[in-house]
């Protein structure tokens, strides 16, 4: 709720809204979106009035965020703008003020709380503008007022943060509507107040040392960066989690609220919440690549190449014939697997290094049919990105299903699979997504897995039809997922859609383009050149020397919090950097000093 004057601040507030005054250079409001999108939350809807257009600028730069102004805000309270939000809320929601500063552990403390409409609450905080709650034994609301006299019981002082079931806020709104005569300026917490007074209870959770404060003027302002913002800081510090770069080509480096998003209350995976959750998270990974009216994302408890079984096993037909192309560990794995279960197949081998050649592939497209083609999007073990674009078309041109491993590309490039003729299409929850590792998934075209409805079984676990009826029968998957590992998807899920995939693969390259300098500066060799490169993975030769180690520059790159990966190649000697997950430019800036330390250490520079 953000339509407010800030009248209270004078000049400061003229031709700004309050929210936007900046707490150790961030704006309130920012600050907040910010917390609510790390907790999970999907959308987030302000209210706003004064100055509405910084919002709206702000929607700009969050996607999550929709604006919803309050055309009457000089006439009208918080419940005022919080009317007009109520008709875009279709569920449980929390409820923030706009001039809030606060622990992030408020919002744990809200989601966790059983009740389903809850007000949070603290103990005193001396701010000389007190809101006072008073509950009864249950610790329902009773009262609100800023009157200490008219308190029986002091409870606990009004945060501003609330968790209100749609239900509850219906009745909020019934109840300001009857109001509107008599209570034009209704605060919405004397709207909760009346509905808990009229028979639907509110819960007051109190929090007693919960560091916060409202910044409603000048002197509140002072004591929130005196007195309460250095609290906030230290404690939400106290919870950050080691910071370790992973420079490996997976999994990658995750955001802490990631990490935190695995920290739920135990739950059934067959309860109806888990599979409405399931079913989004399909939603939005096949979102990402394709239009989910015309493909399907199926999900396995399995690693990417658990994936690539699935696909393998699943959509060859029944005595068709398989054309694997294999320049690099991860096609080579693709011809492994097609062997285990004695498909017909053929190899197309390729540089390890360089470009395909696509007129050598499309002379074995012509020397017999193939049923369907299977390719690597980006080779991981060099780092060699395949022209998937140019490739697939001409295999349709073929007739041939294209089935591409997309483990290392999915997430951290724009890719739409129906321009680019991909009939399915593998990845995995802990790579460009930023997710954690468990989850392998195949994005299917609906029309090419149907046909597989009448296909005997190659593998049972692995089978996508099977698996597919039966999560659109049930919304869930046959067998046990993994729950945690599922919450910290949708989490990424969350943080993707924020970032935009194509803002991902710009903050990639501009890590890439900070290693490439360091490695021309340092004079290391790349195996595979620059405009081949996927900009995720740089595969580099070892320096001629003896004194190199491969695991001395490890142990040396891990004491500064940086892990870096052995080549993958046989017959030629690399080590490979990765910049894939949430890694910082910034970050990238600060190991290159570490590698060429080593590398001078060992005479390279």
């Amino acid at each position: 709720m953000a339509g407010g004057l800030g009248s209270r601040f004078g000049g400061r507030t003229e031709s700004m809204p309050k929210g936007f005054i900046e707490i150790d250079g961030m704006a309130m409001v920012e600050r907040s979106v910010r917390k609510l999108l790390d907790a999970g939350i999907e959308q987030i809807i302000i209210g706003t009035g004064h100055h509405n257009e910084w919002y709206d600028r702000l929607a700009e730069k969050y996607p999550a965020i929709k604006t919803v102004k309050n055309e009457h805000f000089r006439e009208t309270s918080s419940m005022g703008t919080l009317e007009v939000c109520a008709p875009y809320v279709t569920g449980d929601c929390l409820l923030l003020e706009s001039d809030l500063l606060y622990d992030a552990i408020s919002l744990f403390v809200l989601k966790n709380d059983p009740h389903s409409d809850v007000i949070l609450a603290s103990g005193p905080t001396h701010s000389e503008d007190e809101v006072y709650l008073q509950a009864d034994a249950e610790g329902m609301l009773e009262k609100v007022s800023k009157k200490r006299n008219e308190i029986r019981t002091i409870s606990g002082e009004l945060v501003g943060i609330s968790k209100v079931s749609k239900p509850f806020l219906d009745k909020m709104v019934e109840y300001a509507v009857r109001h509107h005569a008599d209570m034009p300026k209704l605060d919405y917490e004397h709207a909760m107040e009346g509905v808990s007074q009229e028979g639907t209870p509110i819960f007051v959770r109190k929090v007693e040392y919960l560091a916060w404060t409202e910044i409603d003027d000048e002197a509140m302002l002072e004591r929130a960066l005196q007195q309460v913002w250095p609290r906030i800081r230290e404690n939400e510090s106290l919870r950050a989690v080691r910071r370790e770069v992973l420079l490996n080509p997976g999994p990658s480096t995750t955001t802490d609220s990631v990490k935190y998003a695995q920290v739920v209350p135990d739950i059934c995976p067959r309860e109806l919440e888990f599979g409405d959750i399931m079913e989004q998270v399909s939603h939005d990974l096949t979102a990402f690549v394709a239009d989910p009216k015309k493909y399907t994302t199926i999900m396995f408890g399995c690693s990417g190449t658990g994936a690539d079984e699935a696909m393998l096993a699943s959509c060859v037909p029944p005595n068709g014939k398989l054309l694997v192309v294999d320049n690099g560990s991860y096609g080579a794995r693709f011809a492994k697997i097609a062997s285990v279960y004695h498909m017909d197949m053929t190899v197309f081998k390729s540089s390890t290094y360089e470009p395909i050649d696509l007129g050598a592939l499309e002379a074995e497209f012509r020397k017999q049919r193939y049923d369907a083609l299977a390719i690597v999007y980006h080779e991981t073990t060099t780092g060699l990105l395949n022209r998937i674009d140019q490739i697939c078309p001409l295999a349709k041109k073929y007739g041939m299903l294209t089935l591409v491993d997309a483990v290392s590309a999915y997430g951290g490039m724009p890719i739409d699979m129906e321009r680019l003729g991909i009939d399915f299409l593998t990845s995995t929850s802990n790579k460009h997504i930023q997710g954690m590792a468990g989850i392998g998934f195949v994005v299917c075209k609906n029309s090419e897995l149907e046909k597989q409805k009448d296909w005997p079984m190659r593998n049972y676990y692995f089978n996508l039809y099977d698996q597919w009826q039966y999560f659109l029968k049930t919304k869930q998957t046959r067998f046990t997922p993994p729950v945690q590992t599922m919450y910290a998807l949708r989490q990424a899920i969350i943080e993707t859609k924020q970032e935009t995939i194509e803002k991902r693969f710009a903050r990639y390259t501009a890590c890439w383009e900070i290693l490439v300098q360091a490695l021309d500066s340092i004079g290391l060799h790349m195996l595979v050149k620059r405009e081949n490169q996927s900009h995720f993975i740089t595969a580099i030769l070892i320096p001629d020397t003896p004194k190199y180690r491969f695991e001395d520059l490890h142990d040396y790159a891990r004491s500064f919090g940086y892990t870096i990966y052995p080549g993958k190649l046989g017959n030629i000697d690399t080590f490979r950097i990765a910049n894939m997950g949430d890694i910082r430019p910034e970050e990238m800036q600060r190991f290159v000093p570490i590698l060429r330390t080593y590398m001078h250490s060992i005479g390279v520079c």
